[in-house]
């Protein structure tokens, strides 16, 4: 393939392929995330025909993160999350706790380390925004209490995503090299220092400076400029914090972040969604690529068991802890199957433990296997907790005290944030 076609026909190639199958899945009633990933492993270098640049996607799927992170920044809301916290916040922990052990275990018995092993089980923990998101649509409860709290609790899991990106390259060591607990506890430590800063800075200075840059902007009357200047300060951030602690993530969601709470914060989002939704589906396109498919024939047991942990050992683990706080079953059952996936998030994870030599290629094979399989079959885990009483009953009481779930009006969140 010349060089100078590879960008263009992984575009062409990656939004056609994506497109098609993205419809492909939805006439099935499945997330279009499915058909992405699909497409990607149609451009992929394990299947036959057309095979896309594998050195270029990985560089956009990188901008396709960089833009979901900065969405995640302008749709977070804390205060919906602390309406939801006494639950959401020791949940989240919970289930990320034992879907770690669950993962680390698994991972042991098939001979793994204790990082590798470690980190499948970490980002086995992490659900999906967006296909959370379309479950809940689907359901018409989006903006009711059971849905803030879903979202509430992944916005937790994502936010302990994120800073585990910035510690994760420190805790891998290359052959040959030795590195003491002294020296990693410095080197953690060195890092939190810089994060901390780089928070600061940008909650103290940027609150102040990126929405009146936004307000020079929008005096042009430029919708282009605006668009521009947005993904330039989403971008931009990015790139100081990739320089400062080798992470666009953390950048992107606090640019997105400090937009968030300024006059323009919803034209930000409406001005950056079309480019954060193209580049998100690239993203997935990638992740596709990477994935070889006969994992699930060379190792069909693995990827069951993984599956298990996904669907079984989360949804077990969301069900006791919901129950704990005596919500009602239907809410329990709800929010246990809209945590039984992963997506988005445990792809970036992998990919990077994959980059840092943290993680076999194999193993991040079996948890894109765990995505594909969970995001397909999340349907039928609603369709069955329906039969178990998953309905909820017409609120009258307040989730933040472990009474029949109350209606409080709330900001609907964006899937494009996922």
């Amino acid at each position: 393939m010349p060089h100078t076609d590879s960008l263009i026909l992984i575009l062409v190639g990656g939004f056609v392929l994506a497109f098609v199958f993205g419809m492909i899945a939805n006439r099935l009633k499945l997330s279009p995330l499915v058909g992405y990933l699909v497409a990607g492993i149609a451009v992929g270098p394990y299947t036959g025909g057309f095979v896309a640049d594998a050195e270029l996607a990985p560089q956009l799927a990188e901008i396709g993160v960089i833009l979901l992170m900065f969405g995640v920044g302008l749709h977070f809301s804390l205060a919906d999350l602390m309406k939801v916290r006494r639950i959401a916040v020791p949940g989240a922990f919970v289930q990320i706790a034992v879907a770690t052990v669950l993962g680390w275990g698994l991972g042991r018995l098939m001979g793994m380390s204790d990082l590798e092993a470690t980190l499948m089980g970490f980002a086995l923990s992490v659900a999906s925004t967006v296909v959370l998101v379309r479950a809940l649509e689907e359901r018409k409860q989006v903006k009711g209490a059971v849905g803030r709290l879903a979202m509430g609790w992944l916005i937790v899991e994502d936010l302990v995503i994120v800073i585990a990106l910035v510690i994760l390259p420190l805790l891998v060591i290359q052959p040959g090299e030795t590195l003491d607990g002294m020296e990693l506890a410095k080197s953690i430590g060195w890092t939190l220092v810089k994060v901390v800063v780089f928070v600061a800075v940008m909650l103290v200075f940027g609150a102040k400076a990126l929405p009146w840059l936004l307000t020079v902007i929008a005096h042009t009357r430029s919708r282009e400029l605006f668009t521009l200047g947005v993904l330039a300060i989403a971008l931009g951030i990015a790139w100081v914090a990739y320089q400062l602690f080798h992470s666009f993530a953390l950048g992107a969601f606090l640019a997105g972040l400090v937009l968030n709470s300024s006059p323009l914060g919803h034209n930000a989002a409406q001005r950056s969604l079309p480019l954060r939704d193209a580049f998100a589906v690239l993203f997935f396109v990638s992740v596709g690529m990477l994935f070889n498919p006969a994992i699930l024939v060379r190792e069909p047991l693995a990827v069951l068991g993984v599956l298990g942990i996904v669907i079984i050992g989360k949804s077990l683990a969301a069900l006791a802890i919901t129950t704990a706080f005596k919500l009602d079953r239907a809410t329990s059952l709800t929010v246990a199957a809209a945590l039984a996936q992963i997506g988005e998030f445990s792809f970036i994870l992998a990919a990077v433990s994959v980059r840092v030599g943290g993680m076999a290629q194999e193993t991040h094979d079996l948890i894109l296997a765990a995505a594909l399989l969970s995001i397909s079959l999340n349907p039928l885990v609603f369709a069955l907790i329906d039969r178990m009483g998953g309905r909820p009953k017409p609120p009258a009481g307040d989730l933040t005290g472990g009474r029949a779930l109350a209606e409080e009006k709330a900001a609907e969140p964006n899937p494009a944030t996922a």
